[in-house]
């Protein structure tokens, strides 16, 4: 029998202090169709069988997909060494400097991170990480309006709708107005986000690729966009910018992303890894932790946090933020991939994506019925229409062991029959052959 402290005697004068006659008054407010059918739960188990009962549900899990899921997290390779460096006991519990000057470990890590962010990106000044990269954009878009002193948001509808999502309830009762235009031909639509670009505007939001995989040059509109006093932000996939012109290149003045390609698992959601990255000139009003480099008395290099401006520091309510988090122990993952990868293997990483994907582009256009959805170049990820539902052939083709693509159906109306497919380094030639063969056989 479990030990239970409380006698009859101590539940009954906690029914009186709460003005209850019995435990049935205390969960009157839920509705009986809700509430606990029995306490009467079964035997406790050994360790040994609770470990046999949760292997058996484990296995009923679909565990070796070939996946080729994409919109915005990426089933890429994990050097090994990672997670090694990761679980050492001095990175894996004190990931939070409180306490910043006695933790010159993480705050060195935290500093090599923001520079590495800074060269793929192209940008000057990076803070130590937040929350994730719908999050990240959110703050991006506050920070704009702190910046311009305006409220007007003109968003591209092909920045991924999970961000465009997270956008609107954040902001529901801070009185922003966003004017999504939408990408019918997959990518940016110039003259409308030109036309819709005012006085008003904080700043425009765009995604490089974009949700449907589309690579562009978005120069012209950062000069749009400074040219009506507007900030040009950015949502970008880090892995591209080994190929890709950089966001700095463009001329964005903030950009952010979701960190979950450089070397984080696809851990059912989390915990990822937003990042930010501006030019100095807005950096007091960037939102986050930063690390910066100094040297004491002895001419000692050290690390510290600098221009405190969250809301735990002296700023209070003048703070840059409220909610962003920082993901330091992710961060330093990010960081040892990249270190891991160098220059060389990052940019070959990258190329890898491009090929295997420009690959399967064309063994699935090939199959009769199938063919490409927008006529854009692409990284690693691209949209194909089908003669059916999307859905029901993503979900024929696990029984299949391929997780074949995401709908666009769900995010999107009218792409019912439209489907996602990413590519990575991971995927093989047979794989993806696979692929366009199950695909052929299901249509």
């Amino acid at each position: 029998m479990p030990y239970i402290p409380h006698t009859d005697e101590d539940r009954a004068a906690m029914l009186e202090v709460l003005g209850l006659k019995s435990m049935d008054d205390l969960f009157a407010d839920i509705a009986p169709a809700l509430r606990p059918k029995s306490f009467d739960l079964p035997p406790g188990m050994s360790e040994l069988d609770v470990r046999r009962h949760m292997q058996a549900l484990a296995a009923k899990n679909a565990t070796q997909l070939v996946s080729f899921l994409g919109g915005g997290f990426y089933d890429h390779y994990i050097p090994a060494a990672l997670d090694t460096v990761l679980q050492k006991g001095e990175f894996y519990t004190a990931y939070t400097p409180y306490q910043p000057e006695i933790s010159q470990g993480t705050l060195q890590a935290i500093y090599e991170y923001q520079t590495a962010m800074c060269r793929i990106t192209g940008m000057e000044v990076a803070n130590a990480s937040l929350y994730d990269g719908g999050t990240a954009l959110y703050e991006a878009v506050m920070m704009a309006v702190r910046t311009t002193g305006r409220r007007k948001i003109v968003c591209d509808s092909a920045v991924s709708p999970i961000y465009r999502k997270m956008l609107a309830s954040y902001t529901k009762n801070l009185f922003l107005h966003f004017e999504e235009i939408p990408a019918p031909d997959g990518v940016a639509n110039r003259k409308r986000i030109k036309e819709n670009l005012d006085k008003d505007t904080a700043a425009v939001i765009l995604q490089n690729p974009n949700f449907f995989g589309c690579v562009d040059d978005y120069s012209d509109l950062c000069a749009a966009a400074h040219q009506n006093g507007a900030l040009a932000v950015a949502s970008v996939y880090p892995l591209s910018l080994g190929l890709l012109k950089t966001p700095g290149d463009m001329g964005f003045d903030i950009v952010t992303g979701e960190g979950q390609s450089l070397g984080l698992p696809l851990s059912f959601g989390g915990p990822y890894l937003g990042f930010m990255a501006t030019r100095m000139e807005h950096v007091r009003r960037m939102p986050g932790r930063l690390v910066g480099q100094t040297r004491d008395a002895q001419q000692r290099r050290g690390f510290v946090l600098t221009l405190q401006t969250r809301e735990q520091h002296i700023r209070r309510d003048k703070a840059t933020s409220n909610i962003c988090s920082n993901e330091a122990l992710c961060a330093l993952g990010a960081l040892v991939y990249m270190s891991l990868m160098g220059k060389d293997g990052f940019t070959e990483v990258a190329q890898l994506c491009a090929d295997k994907a420009a690959y399967a582009k064309k063994r699935l256009a090939d199959i009769p019925g199938v063919s490409i959805k927008f006529d854009a170049p692409v990284f690693n990820e691209f949209a194909i229409d089908l003669p059916r539902d999307a859905g029901e052939v993503i979900g024929a083709l696990i029984e299949k062991g391929l997780a074949a693509g995401f709908p666009l159906g769900r995010y999107y109306k009218g792409m019912e029959k439209s489907m996602l497919v990413a590519v990575t380094e991971k995927r093989t030639k047979e794989e993806i052959g696979r692929l366009a063969e199950a695909l052929e056989d299901c249509l």
